[in-house]
């Protein structure tokens, strides 16, 4: 009998994790499906972006830390997927994490930014890539400040910045 309670449990809680994952699947999907996918071949994306560029954003690089052109960068603006120029961060979310990459503790929005496990390092840690051409960012982890407590660490030579228009009296 108690064999049996046991494996019923075990099988409820499966049952409920199963709904649960396919709940996320269907949510995660409908987040996505807003934005219009960029496709292009990987020639085409050679021949549009630099060497480092193109291993970073579509070979999943990362450029050598304190080496990109917006680690320390402290303008006020936006930051673009350098591929598609799809606005990812705001220079208000941007925050000084001593890593020598630019870091963030958000994105613009939500669904300009997707999420995937990598495990190119032996070990799993959640990448970063833009949502409408799929290039490689770089990953977000648990240790940023508040109000999220997440640090996107992004590669420089992923972004683009657009100085944000002031309006003078």
């Amino acid at each position: 009998m108690k064999h049996q309670i046991y494996l019923s449990t075990i099988l409820i809680s499966l049952l409920f994790s199963c709904q649960q994952k396919a709940q996320d699947i269907v949510s995660n999907e409908s987040n996505q499906s807003s934005i219009e996918k960029i496709n292009k071949t990987e020639d085409q994306w050679s021949s549009e972006l630099s060497d480092l560029e193109f291993r970073v954003l579509r070979k999943a690089g990362t450029e050598q830390s304190f080496t990109g052109d917006l680690w320390d960068h402290k303008a006020d603006g936006v930051y673009t997927c350098r591929g598609c120029q799809l606005p990812l961060f705001d220079s208000n979310t941007k925050f000084k994490s001593g890593t020598g990459w630019p870091s963030y503790y958000e994105p613009i929005n939500s669904t300009n930014v997707e999420e995937d496990t990598d495990y190119h390092l032996g070990y799993a840690r959640t990448e970063v890539h833009c949502a409408r051409c799929d290039g490689h960012l770089g990953h977000v982890f648990k240790d940023g400040p508040k109000p999220t407590g997440l640090r996107y660490c992004i590669n420089s030579v992923s972004m683009d910045f657009e100085a944000r228009e002031t309006t003078k009296p």
